[in-house]
């Protein structure tokens, strides 16, 4: 893959720090170009957009949101964005009969789209939610960290996205919003599954307060 950022990603980053009126801050961390995985509450689909153009433009090409096919191959400008611009890693959502090779594929197209130079936007909570409160985490934040331990992972708070484009909208609401990167998280040598996730989503739940 390319390093290089397509032509229209400054304009498209442009844009969406525009709509959201966002206001970035980064508190006990700073934009450093190793592999992270960004991960943030998930309530608009103004979110992954946001996160992305909210890092500086040498952070931002080498920086994938993974996103759900379903959702991102819709649409001839979808597709674009999705491939061209925000190179995301596109997912399928588990199916009910086969959510354990699903949940497998997903963490092996994870894995192969790090490689060993680039980063990764993931919503932990699976799905979108209301903004009022914080989802239970799923459980590929530490599949992840099992099978790369030299993973940073960096808590990102997105708040008012979803009263900027709330669901089922399509234009945005002139508001202002903030995106919050917060200090970085480790999965510990022997860290249970839980532990790991319950600290994960407690560190994401400070930074709304902050």
């Amino acid at each position: 893959m390319s390093e290089e950022a397509h032509p229209l990603a400054s304009v498209v980053a442009g844009l969406a720090m525009l709509v959201s009126g966002a206001q970035v801050r980064w508190l006990d961390s700073r934009p450093e170009t190793r592999q992270r995985v960004y991960f943030s509450n998930h309530t608009s689909h103004l979110d992954a957009a946001v996160l992305w153009a909210s890092l500086p433009p040498q952070l931002r090409v080498l920086t994938r949101p993974v996103a759900a096919r379903e959702y991102w191959e819709k649409g001839p400008l979808r597709r674009f964005l999705a491939a061209r611009v925000f190179r995301a890693v596109l997912v399928e959502r588990p199916g009910e009969t086969h959510r354990l090779a699903s949940a497998r594929e997903a963490l092996d197209l994870l894995v192969e789209a790090l490689g060993d130079r680039y980063s990764l936007i993931l919503f932990p909570e699976g799905t979108r939610g209301t903004g009022e409160s914080l989802a239970p985490f799923r459980s590929g934040l530490y599949h992840l960290g099992q099978r790369r331990s030299d993973l940073e992972f960096l808590p990102v708070y997105l708040n008012n996205l979803n009263r900027i484009l709330p669901k089922g909208e399509v234009l945005p609401v002139p508001l202002l919003s903030t995106v919050t990167f917060g200090p970085p998280l480790r999965l510990e040598p022997e860290e249970s599954k839980q532990a790991f996730l319950d600290r994960a989503r407690a560190a994401l739940l400070r930074l709304s307060h902050l």
